[in-house]
């Protein structure tokens, strides 16, 4: 059941899918249809889900799901791993690349570039101690409003600045 973001609670289970280019104007408005259709539909074990589905930076797919009345079964999140699948196909996409790191480069606009180049990055001068990088691998709504963003400095990465 399509659930507005301000209603879930901060423990909300938290998704987030990069895709490998930024999306188009059009894109933007098919995928976040599709994603309002798919949050307002989804169930665990024919039991609505509390969700929220969304687009940031014309870049990132973030799913939520609140969990406190019950835990999300395995085949409800292979449904959601089922959409990304078929919106990768449909709009030739890649969502499951995780050897990538975004930026900001601008409040609006996200680069990004292969973990690989992350130390050249840094020594070019291209990529800095305080250049805003994604942590997609948050696992709740506080911690999607709180550490998604972060300097590079304060995450894991910041040992390639010395």
């Amino acid at each position: 059941m399509l659930t507005p973001y301000h209603l879930l609670p901060d423990n909300a289970k938290v998704w987030i899918f990069q895709a490998n280019r930024s999306l188009t104007q059009d894109e933007v408005w098919e995928i976040s249809d599709i994603l309002e259709n798919f949050t307002d539909r989804w169930q665990s074990h024919g039991r609505d889900i509390a969700a929220f589905g969304s687009l940031y930076y014309r870049r990132f797919v973030v799913l939520m799901a609140d969990e406190s009345a019950f835990t999300l079964s395995g085949c409800s999140i292979d449904i959601a791993t089922k959409l990304m699948k078929e919106l990768e196909s449909a709009y030739d996409l890649q969502f499951f690349d995780r050897m990538k790191l975004c930026y900001k480069v601008t409040n609006d606009l996200v680069g990004s570039f292969s973990l690989s180049q992350l130390a050249e990055n840094i020594a070019s001068g291209k990529i800095k101690k305080d250049t805003i990088v994604f942590n997609n691998l948050v696992d709740t709504k506080l911690d999607f409003e709180t550490k998604w963003e972060q300097a590079l400095q304060l995450t894991p990465y910041a040992k390639f600045l010395d």
